[in-house]
This record gives structure tokens, sequence and C-alpha cells, in this order.
């Protein structure tokens, strides 16, 4: 190998390394945002949602800024289990939690029957799914959160699912990404 390989070598090396820090970083940055505070709760195109037709323990998914968004209509029931396990969570008050301030309460939610979270696990962004009356589990890697999108603390996600901004237009109509 001659001296002349030498300098272009180490400068697609050094650029190698420069673009793999750039990545990382912006993977980073993205991964976090939510869980950090450093961004608020997403806002965006407003999505309005016709509630007339969803049944109690339905669960409504709807894309909005290219995201799973879900709306669950609770029972009584539903709302009834939500005190019974909040030694078990990571986050019970949502005081770490990105949600509107409105929503930062026990039902996690405008009204305590209509929930409207992203449907993103917090870990690595998987799409868990509904297990009616006990919450929302992660298939991939186990993460478990409860009917207010809770996390349990033996799962590997951080956080509790992000809530968006949102408002009520009717009794009948919300309106995903603005705020009330």
């Amino acid at each position: 190998m001659g001296s002349k390989h030498f300098p272009r070598q180490r400068r697609a090396l050094m650029l190698a390394g420069l673009g793999a820090a750039a990545a990382a970083t912006a993977a980073t940055s993205v991964r976090i945002w939510p869980w950090t505070g450093a961004k608020p709760y997403p806002e965006g195109d407003p999505l309005p949602v016709d509630l007339s037709a969803l049944p109690e323990g339905q669960l409504l998914t709807l894309s909005w800024q290219d995201k799973p968004v879900w709306v669950l209509r609770r029972s009584a029931a539903d709302l009834a289990t939500l005190p019974q396990h909040e030694g078990e969570l990571t986050d019970a008050q949502s005081k770490e939690s990105v949600q509107p301030a409105a929503c930062c309460n026990a039902h996690r939610a405008l009204k305590p029957e209509i929930f409207v979270a992203v449907g993103l696990c917090t870990h690595q962004g998987c799409t868990p799914y509904l297990n009616p009356g006990k919450g929302f589990i992660c298939p991939c890697h186990g993460s478990r959160y409860d009917l207010a999108g809770r996390v349990f603390d033996e799962g590997p996600a951080p956080a509790n699912l992000l809530i968006p901004a949102y408002r009520f237009a009717s009794a009948q109509q919300l309106i995903i990404g603005e705020l009330a």
C-alpha cells in the first residue's frame, strides 16, 4: 500500500465515522424528545373524529401525522380498574408524561370515558394491542400500559403513552390536533 492511499482511506474513514455519529445523534434526539419534555405534546393538522357510533370497550385506530392514534370509549368498569394498580406504575400521577395540561389527571383524558393516545410504545415505537378490560400490551418486548396509557414498572418502556392535543367540538365529536 503506497503513501498516496493513506490520506484517502483516512478521509473516508473519518467521513464514515462522522456520518455514523450524526445519524446516531439524530436518532437519539428523535427517540427521546417525547419523554424529556423538550417538545410539547403533538399538535398538527386537525382531524375530526365522530364518536356517535363508538360503543363502550371499542378502540378506534386512526392515522394522524403518520402515527396511529387511538380513541377508546371506556366503560365504568374500565374506569374502576385505574386506581387498583397505581403502586405498580412508573408514573401513576402522570407528572413526567407528555400530555396536554388538561389531561394530567387520573384518567389522562378531557372526559373520563374517552381516552385518546398516540398508539406507539414508548420503548421502541412498536404498536401495542388492546387487552379488553385490562390495558395495552406491546407484543415486541412486553411493556404493559393500563387503560389510561400509564406504563407498568416491569417492562422496558420508560414512559406513559403520549397524549396528543385534542378537544371536543361537541358531545359526539372530538378534534385531534387542537387544544380545548
